[in-house]
């Protein structure tokens, strides 16, 4: 079968997505149909917000699908009515079985991860966020329990200790989008061979919440910067920082860094602020660690030394809104 020949339906959502899903129209796949999330409203305005995918897709003048329930039967009906061979999942909804195992050569997922570890919702925040030192990329088939069919291939990658969430994405997502192509070549010159996973051998990534995002000052040095880059630039982690008249006010971090060279009392509770010139440090249960870009509430992200201009702090606490 040649590759304009071969029938694809994708199901993805955000930019993650998007590369993968240019990439197969670029080198000439025929994508039959493009399944996203549904449009919605937010802002004061009630803005209609369309998905990463959609947008491309609908620039191309690919089909695309928005089911709210996706066992719903005319959702259903028109994917039998495409008769695609494959379909291809990244970044989407889990898949009821009637929908995964609908075409003749099955459906992969590209993850991001290394697969068994990081299954689930958030894997690239998670690795970063405990300190990870590599992941990758895996594509694999959809079976009944999340994240866990055959692996088809997967791809590592170094995680450096100045990377964040968006970095590793970036690259992520490119690399992914090449293994999406590769997969689905071996899937068409019958190259393709798969392995199970492991069992018992995984590590979860749940999806992201905001509590997820707020600080323990009570952490080392180390796991906050870790929590920090992790979520960084978005969602962002939070803590709240009391000036020296009591007042306190919401603060996103961004950037940071461990320190070892900077002299503090013993026993300094956590959360205790230091600032020497225009540099901003914070004591934690082991270690020191400088705050290099932070974003108050209602302003803009901003240089700690920027930041030192027009505020005086004098400890992180918990925060009160996020």
């Amino acid at each position: 079968m040649k590759k304009e020949d071969l029938k694809i339906v994708f199901f993805g959502t955000p930019e993650f997505a998007v590369t993968s899903l240019a990439k197969l129209v670029d080198e000439g796949y025929n994508v039959s149909a493009v399944v996203t999330m549904p449009d919605k409203e937010a802002g004061r305005g009630r803005k209609i917000i369309q998905s990463d995918v959609k947008k491309y897709a609908v620039e191309k003048g690919l089909e695309v699908l928005q089911p709210e329930k996706l066992k719903a039967p005319e959702f259903i009906d028109k994917l039998r009515e495409i008769n695609a061979d494959l379909f291809i999942v990244i970044a989407f909804r889990m898949l009821p079985e009637v929908v995964w195992t609908m075409p003749r050569l099955g459906t992969f997922n590209l993850h991001g991860s290394l697969l068994p570890k990081y299954r689930g919702a958030a894997p690239i925040n998670r690795a970063i966020m405990n300190g990870e030192t590599e992941t990758g990329v895996t594509t694999f088939f959809l079976r009944h329990e999340i994240d866990t069919g055959d692996i088809i291939s997967s791809r590592k990658i170094q995680i450096s200790d100045n990377d964040n969430v968006g970095t590793v994405y970036d690259i992520l997502m490119h690399i992914g989008a090449d293994m999406v192509i590769e997969t689905v070549e071996s899937i068409l010159d019958g190259t393709l061979e798969t392995r199970p996973q492991p069992e018992g051998e995984f590590t979860p990534a749940p999806k992201i919440f905001k509590e997820d995002c707020r600080i323990d000052w009570n952490r080392s040095a180390r796991e906050i910067h870790n929590h920090i880059r992790g979520l960084s630039p978005y969602p962002a982690a939070f803590s709240a920082i009391e000036d020296e008249e009591g007042k306190n006010i919401d603060v996103k971090i961004f950037e940071s860094l461990p320190v070892d060279n900077v002299i503090i009392e013993k026993n300094t509770t956590p959360g205790t602020i230091m600032i020497s010139g225009k540099r901003l440090f914070a004591a934690t249960s082991e270690g020191i660690l400088e705050i290099l870009s932070l974003q108050p509430a209602g302003k803009k992200r901003m240089a700690a030394s920027a930041f030192l201009l027009g505020y005086h702090p004098v400890k992180f606490t918990t925060a009160q809104n996020g």
